[in-house]
């Protein structure tokens, strides 16, 4: 069954350019769109620290997604692993979730820092991070991630 969803809002102020690192520091605005949501649709919202946001690599091109099994951002030393192994624009529905810290609501408009979404993002969802609903016992990944991401969240100098 196909899912037909809108986007709730775009990613109208931060970073303008593409890149896999240096994405700490940046400050970002989700504005929700004004002709569907009221004002109070975001009440509450303020006495979070994080969300959830689900956004579409928005410059991404279908033609982009691969199937099969690829070391990561191309480099040979870590080994190849499938789509799901995966968390960039080379997935099948070509999505992604953030979870960036709230910084403020002013309006419809969300400040957030952390979000690792260019300018024109459409995001397709916004919620509160619940510590509850966070992973449940330890947390295990291979040792690539940490090598490859090491510089995910610096700053940009």
């Amino acid at each position: 069954m196909a899912l037909h969803i809108e986007p709730v809002g775009e990613v109208v102020e931060g970073r303008t350019e593409v890149a896999d690192d240096y994405w700490g520091g940046i400050e970002s605005v989700i504005q929700l769109d004004e002709e569907r949501f009221p004002v109070d649709s975001v009440q509450g919202l303020e006495e979070f620290s994080h969300l959830v946001v689900v956004w579409h690599f928005t410059r991404a091109s279908p033609a982009d997604v691969e199937y099969h099994a690829r070391s990561p951002r191309g480099n040979p030393r870590w080994p190849a692993t499938g789509t799901f192994a995966h968390r960039n624009h080379r997935r099948p529905n070509q999505l992604a979730q953030s979870f960036p810290r709230l910084l403020r609501v002013e309006g419809l408009r969300l400040r957030v820092t952390d979000l690792d979404a260019i300018v024109g993002t459409a995001v397709y969802d916004v919620s509160p991070y619940f510590q509850e609903m966070g992973p449940r016992g330890p947390v295990n990944q291979p040792t690539w991630p940490g090598e490859m991401l090491a510089d995910y969240w610096a700053d940009k100098t």
